[in-house]
């Protein structure tokens, strides 16, 4: 039997609204969500710079707004205030994130991203595995599976322990969870096959990798998209 890790098995209903913490990234809280960024940025009116503030609540479900505004509509006076809580908000607090969607869609070209034994498989069923899970001992290196840009790399979402997200073109983002090491930066760039990480057993019982693919924000299987394994 498997073992699937607590990463791939947590799946948080989304709530109507999220007061955004620090540390988060409009990528993290669409992860964490099942939400597709873009998506998310477009309810919230936030523009393709994708600045969010500690303590700015934004919307997780409902249509798509014009920039800076839920609504949709301003009188001039609401104008007024928001330019002055934006600039409250820029005095007093640094943007918890400023990073690129990508400029491409499409296919990308992956490898795997480590040279573990695959111990647990990508499921939707009353077991959900959003991913992969495959073995190793703490320290061995992670893999980047495809170029692209850090996105995330923190410990705040329950159960992926330390945690990297990689974000590879306006499609494809890809996780890797469980680290002992984070060795990268949130809006560093990655090649294939850089080493970005070191496995560990953070948020799990067993030392392992836990890895994800998502396509427009929702989880694929992973041994639909990577080769062969060697």
């Amino acid at each position: 039997m498997t073992e699937q890790s607590l990463g791939g098995r947590v799946s948080s209903p989304a709530p109507s609204r999220y007061t955004v913490r620090q540390g988060d990234t409009l990528y993290s809280i669409a992860w964490r969500y099942g939400l597709d960024f873009r998506e998310l940025a477009s309810i919230n009116g936030i523009d393709s710079r994708y600045i969010i503030y500690p303590g700015q609540k934004l919307r997780l479900k409902g249509g798509r707004s014009s920039i800076g505004d839920p609504s949709g509509t301003k009188t001039a006076s609401q104008t007024q205030i928001s330019s002055s809580n934006q600039q409250k908000r820029s005095s007093q607090a640094a943007p918890v994130e400023r990073a690129t969607s990508g400029a491409s869609i499409g296919p990308v070209d992956w490898q795997w991203p480590s040279k573990g034994a695959l111990i647990g498989r990508f499921s939707s069923g009353n077991s959900p595995n959003k991913g992969i899970d495959l073995a190793g001992r703490i320290g061995d290196p992670v893999y980047a599976a495809a170029s692209g840009k850090v996105v995330y790399a923190g410990s705040g979402l329950l159960g992926y322990g330390n945690l990297v997200i990689v974000n590879h073109n306006r499609q494809y983002l890809s996780a890797y969870a469980h680290n002992s090491r984070i060795l990268v930066k949130e809006s560093d760039s990655v090649k294939k096959g850089d080493k970005i990480a070191e496995l560990g057993n953070t948020g799990t019982s067993r030392p392992m990798l836990h890895f994800e693919i998502r396509r427009d924000g929702k989880p694929v299987d992973p041994l639909k998209y990577l080769p062969e394994k060697q």
